[in-house]
């Protein structure tokens, strides 16, 4: 798609005046470039043009971003006060004289027509009808905001893309340069696409949850865990492109609140800031523990929150366990000074009298501190025996959702991620005997570092932690989120592992699998599969006229969305018929059942097609039966039929509905139905817009990639870079072990066997037996190949369990083969012997 349309399609109509004029600014172009030579008086002009879109945007964006906080505030307000007058008319005192009779009292408890006044009824009804349209006046205010921000987003995103188009464009077709200029002179000046929206969302966050729980959001601590030394968690991550991250945490907040430890602090950029330091050794011995997932694998860290002058440092330690073992990786950490790491790391400072204050001053119980203080000296004794160092630095802005006191779900999105080097291995000072580097601080991108100190992460990373019980299906949100088009599953992801790989390529030769996909675009188009912004005029129904919905702003054209099909009697005129992903998974219907029952929608669809345009005709005639009538309700009620054409979605309820209406699917229904659906045209779609990716222009729009139908862009199928291996984390057991231990002992029991063979052929023969001595050796050499074969073999396999690779390991080609090679040769060779002496016999008697 080109960027004019693109541009004029994606944009809010209500903000349409203030998008950048890409078209007339193109205009411009051409119409000066036509004919004729670009002057220098046309580029003063169309700098001019430029610069003044520019204020309007930069302009409009202020304005729209201070109006939706006073918006947030305004709206935050209301629900209090709402709360206020729920908690004063549910206290408020009565003005009837409390009765001291207690006859009176007992007869009233018991009378049934007791307190039930039907006019003191009706005002309370009305009080709480009241308050709950207030409530829902505010919850549409909230869905309001959320869409503001989605599209202010939105706005800043085509309005840069836009510049950049128009000033490349610029640049091609006219003598002079003009991007460079423009983006240092004017829009580092006014940079609306740089805009944090963090603290917009926190607030947002905040009232969404005020709204959701009618003024009463859930209290609790806000550390969630964080407390804790020791904690276990099941984290699954993702990429997030940065086109997404907006959309995606406002999807998150509709579910989660943004995590804040200090609601009664104002949020600040840095409150989101983390900074940690990983320690290795000069042979990467940590890098390569955690990248093939060994058995009790560590990461040390060292870790804070907020700028460089925070005084609390965490140090942390992750060790991986592997399955068999019955233990899950654990994440322990301890809080050390800022001004006493230095010599905690050289070992000349000890944590145990500081640990125990905390025991004296109530804060801990003693066996916490035990723990801590055998933490710190594990830690302390690794980096010492182990010449550990900082190797590099991570930065990123954390936003973290969950309920406060409860950790079940937590999910946290990390953006601006960076790695930093910290060693000093190739000469250069950067950290120096410092714990780490001063030069930086958390002024991301970094633009005092040299390109080789520093890696510049370019998508978010999720990571979504659950604790469920065992058996427990996480929440079917969360579940719609990472099978949504805005990430992208990266297993076991790696900041740690990723920023060595980068920064420090001649000393790694292993490599992550996801490192030479980095290029592979991780954008996908929306599916529908996630329903992010719903205005409150998107979700009425589509009776009202075209102009109010281009007054509230509705786009053209819908996307296609999932929805769940609507029981009978329900409106359906405003919903859309998109074919549902994974039908046989969210149906519970196998395969078959899914295809036949797509089939049958397909035949009855073109039933009644038919039967429209015969009834069309009939009616031409005068002529209608009640039969036909009544057939065309039935037909309109029926789940399958409901709707447009080629709806996508079957769910058991309407397969109920239709076998309760006598109407049976056939299993003998021809494929070609099926292969006339909206599905099949959609793809066929996709691989026509595949194949025209190629003539694409400067100017047309390539972020939106082919679908693809199993929500996967990373593969498998890797080609590793020169020089590089790739690290596949293979599983070793101890039964592996034992296995090939079991290999190498049937090897001996059957070189004990052929040995034995060869010291009996050996002990019975006479001295003087030529023949029978040599069988006797052939055996014996046979004995000894195999006890040396076996030898090799398990000194082989064990070298490679020890080192984790286990392609080739588990087959032995050759071995068996040449044993009864071997074997048959001892025996023919014996057997020859004693044939060759028969017949030397015979002839000497005859």
């Amino acid at each position: 798609m080109k960027f004019g349309r693109k541009i004029s399609t994606d944009l809010y109509n209500e903000w349409r005046p203030f998008y950048l004029d890409y078209n007339g600014l193109k205009r411009q172009l051409k119409d000066r470039t036509t004919g004729r030579s670009w002057t220098s008086q046309d580029e003063k002009d169309f700098t001019s043009l430029l610069e003044k879109e520019l204020d309007k945007i930069h302009g409009f964006q202020q304005n729209k971003t201070s109006e939706l906080a006073r918006r947030i505030e305004d709206a935050e307000r209301s629900v209090h006060h709402l709360v206020d007058e729920e908690v004063d008319e549910e206290y408020e005192p009565s003005s009837e004289p409390a009765s001291t009779d207690v006859e009176d009292q007992t007869r009233r408890s018991y009378d049934p027509d007791a307190g039930s006044d039907d006019e003191d009824d009706d005002e309370d009804g009305e009080s709480y009808e009241a308050l709950e349209e207030r409530f829902h006046a505010l919850e549409e205010e909230v869905a309001t905001l959320v869409a503001d921000v989605h599209d202010l987003a939105l706005f800043a995103k085509l309005n840069i893309t836009g510049f950049m188009k128009i000033l490349k464009k610029h640049d091609k077709q006219t003598p002079y340069s003009l991007k460079s200029n423009f983006v240092q002179d004017y829009l580092e000046g006014r940079p609306f696409y740089r805009y944090n929206w963090d603290a917009l969302i926190v607030k947002l966050s905040k009232l969404y949850d005020l709204v959701r729980t009618r003024g009463h959001p859930i209290q609790g601590d806000s550390s969630a865990g964080g407390s804790q030394s020791a904690f276990v968690r099941q984290t699954t991550k993702y990429w997030v492109h940065p086109d997404n991250l907006v959309p995606l945490k406002l999807a998150v907040l509709r579910n989660l609140p943004v995590l804040v430890f200090d609601p009664n602090k104002e949020f600040e950029a840095k409150d989101a800031a983390i900074t940690s330091i990983y320690f290795d050794n000069e042979d990467l011995e940590l890098y390569l523990g955690r990248l093939e997932k060994t058995e009790g694998a560590e990461a040390v860290r060292l870790r804070w929150y907020g700028d460089v002058d925070t005084r609390t440092i965490f140090v942390e330690r992750k060790t991986h366990r592997e399955d068999w073992t019955g233990e899950k990786s654990v994440k322990a950490r301890f809080p050390i000074k800022e001004h006493l790491v230095n010599a905690f790391l050289r070992g000349e400072y000890t944590m145990e009298e500081e640990f125990q204050q905390l025991v004296t001053k109530g804060k801990k119980t003693q066996a916490e501190v035990d723990s801590m203080i055998q933490l710190a000296n594990e830690v302390q004794y690794a980096v010492l025996t182990r010449k550990l160092q900082p190797v590099m630095r991570t930065f990123y802005n954390r936003t973290a959702f969950q309920l406060p006191g409860d950790a079940r779900v937590r999910i946290s999105l990390d953006t601006e991620l960076t790695m930093v080097r910290e060693d000093n291995w190739d000469g250069r000072m950067r950290a120096g005997d410092n714990w780490r580097r001063t030069d930086i601080g958390i002024d991301h991108p970094f633009s005092q570092l040299p390109s080789e100190d520093k890696e510049l992460f370019k998508y978010g990373v999720l990571e979504v932690k659950l604790q469920t019980q065992l058996g427990q299906e996480p929440p079917q949100w969360v579940t719609d989120l990472v099978q949504s088009h805005l990430v992208e599953a990266v297993p076991k992801f790696s900041k740690f592992i990723h920023g060595c790989a980068t920064l420090l390529p001649h000393r790694v030769d292993l490599v992550p699998f996801w490192l030479p996909q980095m290029d592979t675009e991780i954008l996908k188009p929306d599916t529908g599969y996630l329903s992010i912004i719903e205005r409150p005029s998107q979700l009425s129904s589509s009776n009202g006229s075209s102009d109010h919905d281009q007054h509230n702003g509705s786009r053209s054209p819908p996307v296609n969305r999932y929805t769940e099909p609507v029981s009978d009697g329900e409106e359906d005129e405003d919903r859309d018929v998109a074919p549902a992903r994974d039908e046989d998974k969210r149906t519970g219907l196998s395969g078959k059942e899914v295809a036949d029952a797509i089939a049958f929608r397909e035949r009855m669809l073109k039933e009644r097609k038919a039967a429209a345009k015969a009834n069309g005709k009939k009616a031409l005639g005068g002529e209608e039966t009640v039969e036909e009538e009544e057939e065309a309700e039935g037909d309109e009620n029926t789940p399958f039929l409901r709707g447009r054409k080629d709806r996508g979605s079957t769910t058991s309820r309407e397969r109920s509905n239709v076998d309760n209406r006598n109407l049976s699917i056939d299993p003998l229904a021809p494929s070609s139905a099926f292969d006339e659906t909206l599905r099949e045209r959609l793809r066929d779609e996709s691989r026509t817009a595949h194949s025209q990716l190629d003539g694409i222009d400067e100017d047309t729009e390539t972020t939106a990639s082919v679908v693809n139908h199993d929500d996967r862009v990373l593969s498998r199928e890797w080609t590793a870079p020169s020089g590089k291996r790739i690290a596949v984390p293979v599983r070793v057991e101890p039964k592996v072990y034992f296995a090939a231990e079991r290999t190498f002992l049937k090897w001996l029991n059957i070189s004990v066997l052929i040995g034995t063979v060869a010291t009996t052929l050996l002990n019975f023969t006479s001295p003087d037996d030529e023949r029978g001595l040599i069988s006797a050796g052939v055996f014996t050499f046979c004995a000894l190949l195999a006890i040396a074969y076996s030898a090799g073999i398990f000194a082989y396999r064990t070298r490679r369990l020890n080192e984790r690779r286990a392609e080739g390991l588990y087959y032995d080609k050759y071995g068996p083969s040449v044993l009864c090679f071997v074997l048959f040769g001892a025996i023919a060779t014996n057997v020859g012997l004693r044939v060759a002496e028969l017949i030397a016999e015979e002839a000497g008697s005859g």
